[in-house]
């Protein structure tokens, strides 16, 4: 093809942009990139019931969170505009006048009950439920009149009766469609509008869209488009029909097995670099074992031709270790500035006091702390102990660490052995703590389990000892004379009864 590469996204503004939708957004998008075309962004939005000023902006923001800038559409304009199908109904009504005056629609004026009756019939008999083609033989004098009498009517394309229809598909090659399986479909609704299938054909024309890149559920729609495209004199894009995205158990993915919209995982913490990275591979493979691809990466080796022809499966799982992954790259002040509000909201910092020794030690702990977790609620989750004393135990740790006659002395001589440490840095307190294993004569998990336990009320987790510098000195001391404290009052209160 010869012309500049242009292609478009086209969401309905009836709901979130679900991880479908965007995948197929991505792969539009690279493929513009890559071909040095234009990405459209258009708004089809002639449901008017359902669509909503809400789900517009929502979609135009999670795009633009994910990074997928358009080059024209409702918010930048462009030469083909308007780029919202609501705004375009004289084209529409143009196009209609043509095909009227070319023969190549016709008025229908069967009935909903007419319709049901044929649908019901071509069951009985084993036939696939298709219009009969009742009006196509009325004369245009009949048909005129009983238009110009108001009575209710739809037009439907005068669609190919023989032969078959071709789909030139860049992922799975030549489809082949028979007409006759094809009904006059509609083209124009009853209350003046036209149909998805000609809006959409009609504008893909009028803005000389190249390449049509959309879910394989459009597939068995394509004939009617080659059908419309033809008819309307227009030239007809090359198609390319990405898989499904099916549920682990290979069902149709749904609310039941989690989120599903861009905007729910953005809530939960998912970084919008990791999100776009995995809805790559959701179809694509880039050949190599280096799955962590950039955008600009994926630029150069993204291929149309090398889409999977099968169904993805979404995995949530490879999601949140992806995740990860972009989590812990992250510079620990990028990541600090991002969690500040959730700190000071949980108290855990005062806004009116903070110095820059705070912001120092806090910007420690958010750096040693981030390398063992996943996203922003993971963080603060395995954070909580620095900044908030221990009021309850694990209730297993509890019972399996604190229930030898011998632990509350021995976390008091941890406790002391901590006071007596210079300087206090993660390897002195790391040699202080083995001495006092070997002192002890004990096995060195009899002294990590519990102390980790006494000073952080979880059983799993970061290294003891970086643990207990980040701590402090005195920190430390007290949570160990405490737990030691409650052990031999008998008030050590486990996780469980806390919860009750």
């Amino acid at each position: 093809m010869d012309k500049q590469v242009r292609v478009r996204f086209a969401p309905s503004p009836t709901g979130a942009l679900h991880i479908g939708g965007a995948r197929t957004a991505y792969f539009n998008w690279l493929f513009a990139r890559q071909q040095g075309g234009a990405f459209v962004l258009r708004i089809d939005d002639t449901d008017k019931a359902r669509s909503t000023a809400a789900s517009y902006e929502q979609i135009l923001d999670s795009m633009r969170w994910l990074g997928l800038n358009w080059d024209e559409g409702p918010d930048v304009g462009g030469a083909y505009g308007p780029y919202r199908q609501s705004l375009r109904q004289s084209i529409y009504e143009e196009e209609l006048a043509r095909l009227q005056a070319e023969d190549r629609v016709y008025p229908c004026f069967c009935t909903p009950e007419i319709l049901q009756e044929d649908r019901e019939r071509a069951q009985k008999e084993g036939r696939a439920p298709r219009y009969v083609g009742r009006c196509r033989a009325l004369s245009k004098e009949e048909a005129a009149t009983r238009v110009a009498a108001g009575e209710a009517h739809v037009y439907r394309l005068r669609a190919p009766e023989s032969g078959e229809t071709v789909v030139h598909d860049l992922i799975r090659g030549d489809v082949v469609f028979r007409n006759e399986d094809m009904d006059d479909f509609i083209v124009w609704k009853a209350d003046g509008t036209p149909t998805y299938h000609f809006a959409s054909c009609v504008d893909d024309a009028k803005m000389n869209i190249t390449h049509i890149i959309r879910a394989e559920e459009h597939l068995s729609n394509t004939p009617r488009h080659v059908v419309l495209f033809t008819q309307l004199g227009f030239d007809v894009p090359l198609f390319a029909h990405v898989p499904m995205i099916l549920a682990p158990d290979r069902s149709k993915l749904s609310k039941r097995h989690g989120a599903t919209s861009v905007s729910e995982y953005r809530e939960q913490g998912i970084l919008p670099q990791a999100l776009i990275n995995y809805l790559l591979l959701l179809g694509f493979s880039p050949g190599d074992d280096n799955e962590i691809l950039s955008m600009e990466a994926a630029i150069d080796v993204f291929r149309l031709e090398q889409v999977a022809k099968h169904a993805a499966v979404y995995d949530v799982k490879k999601l949140e270790w992806m995740n990860g992954q972009y989590f812990r790259a992250q510079s620990p002040d990028v990541v600090l500035a991002q969690i500040w509000p959730m700190l000071s909201a949980r108290g855990w910092v005062r806004a009116d006091e903070v110095d820059r020794a705070q912001i120092a030690w806090v910007r420690a702990v958010v750096s040693f702390a981030m390398s063992r977790v996943r996203n922003a609620d993971e963080l603060l989750e395995t954070m909580h102990y620095y900044f908030r004393p221990v009021e309850s135990y694990d209730a297993k740790g509890v019972k399996k660490q604190f229930v030898d006659p011998a632990v509350a002395q021995r976390l008091r001589s941890v406790a002391s052995a901590l006071a007596m440490v210079q300087p206090y840095l993660t390897e002195t307190v790391e040699q202080a703590f083995r001495a006092l294993i070997e002192q002890l004569d004990v096995k060195a998990g009899q002294l990590i389990h519990p102390t980790r336990l006494a000073l952080t009320g979880v059983t799993v987790g970061a290294g003891l000892f970086d643990i207990m510098s980040l701590l402090g000195r005195d920190e430390c001391i007290a949570r160990l004379v405490l737990a030691a404290d409650r052990i031999e009052q008998g008030q050590i209160q486990s996780s469980e009864e806390s919860a009750i």
